[in-house]
């Protein structure tokens, strides 16, 4: 599992602030004439009108460019057929017999077979049909990272990272998932952009570990491709041909269901970042994101029913949404005026309706 620490994320978050003060081309959602972020024009009949309607809407930013990177990563998308030789140690596993694996890969590991030690790694890593026991899948995996095994090396520089099984060594543990992300492993390629980014705050780091991104994000890791829209649409002098895919590769990572980039990308489309406004669609995607739960999306969500931004007036349903975000401890002033406003037969519906919800 890719490491997140404090340090990390405060590196990160830091460089992409320091990006946006020197003037970014686009700032999500905080460009001027942001839609989301503006009173909408749609009918109000539905609201009280005895009552003061209060400040113009301006829910809070939610969640920020980085917040998400580190996180537990996304399954890789499935592999194409192999037609090489069989491996029947990994063959065993891939089908769960795995004492028939470690009978049959153990032999090759003892004879310094890199891939027979990785695997016997990762069957003592987890305890797949035997005692788990982090000392010696850390003895295999490291045996397998000096034989040049990619997926070892990250394996193996995760431990060293968290003092799991070895000592804890941050140079080696960078040294190795270096090596592995120049070896092509997709996960040590976004973990290695991490590392470089919190070693070079601003923008210089940002330009570095781009290239580790990218190599990721074509393997199908949503937190990279994730990433690489962002870098894509916050530097000011990449290729313009780059910016115009930094909204693809938002759509790819929400279509990984990264819930934060569906946040995201519906921010765009309906504030036209990357592209032309489309208030249905990104209307349908801050929904999706809110469904599963995420609290910046039902905030947003709320502002969008309350202005008719891509679907008609609701004001149960902003309510709705506005108490779920609320009890997740997301304050907004300009809501809670809005709840207070509307009747109270509404706003009981919209407390039994949030008593309902549950994460689709």
């Amino acid at each position: 599992m890719p490491i997140q620490t404090a340090r990390l994320l405060k590196f990160i978050l830091a460089s992409m602030a320091a990006v946006v003060a020197a003037g970014p081309d686009v700032a999500l959602a905080q460009a001027t004439d942001s839609v989301v972020n503006q009173p909408g024009s749609g009918p109000t009949s539905t609201f009280r009108t005895d009552r003061p309607t209060g400040p113009v809407v301006r829910p809070s930013d939610g969640v920020g460019v980085f917040d998400r990177m580190g996180a537990k990563l996304p399954d890789l998308p499935p592999e194409k057929d192999y037609k090489g030789p069989v491996d029947e140690a990994y063959g065993a596993f891939q089908r769960g017999y795995y004492l028939t694996a470690m009978d049959k890969a153990l032999p090759r590991a003892q004879l310094g077979d890199a891939a027979a030690q990785t695997l016997i790694g990762e069957i003592l890593s987890q305890g797949l049909g035997v005692k788990k026991d982090v000392k010696n899948a850390a003895f295999w995996y490291g045996k397998a990272a000096e034989g040049g095994d990619a997926a070892a090396m990250f394996k193996y520089a995760l431990m060293l990272m968290e003092g799991e099984g070895v000592p804890r060594d941050k140079v080696k543990a960078d040294d190795y998932m270096h090596k592995a992300a120049e070896a092509g492993n997709p996960s040590a390629e976004f973990n290695w952009a991490q590392i470089v980014v919190a070693d070079n705050p601003g923008e210089k780091g940002l330009k570095l570990a781009l290239p580790f991104y990218e190599k990721s994000a074509e393997q199908g890791i949503a937190d990279s491709q994730y990433a690489v829209a962002q870098i894509y649409a916050t530097l000011k002098d990449l290729p313009e041909e780059k910016k115009q895919l930094a909204r693809e590769w938002m759509a790819r990572a929400a279509r990984a269901g990264f819930d934060t980039a569906q946040l995201d990308l519906g921010i765009w489309l309906v504030n036209g970042v990357g592209g032309p406004k489309d208030y249905v669609k990104g209307f349908e995607w801050l929904k999706l994101a809110a469904n599963g739960g995420n609290v910046a999306a039902q905030n947003k969500l709320a502002h969008l029913y309350i202005n008719a931004i891509g679907t008609p007036p609701d004001p149960v349903e902003a309510a709705k949404w506005y108490v779920l975000s609320r009890r997740a401890g997301l304050a907004d002033p300009s809501l809670e005026d809005f709840y207070l406003g509307i009747e109270d037969d509404q706003q009981k519906a919209a407390i039994e309706a949030a008593n309902k919800f549950r994460r689709r």
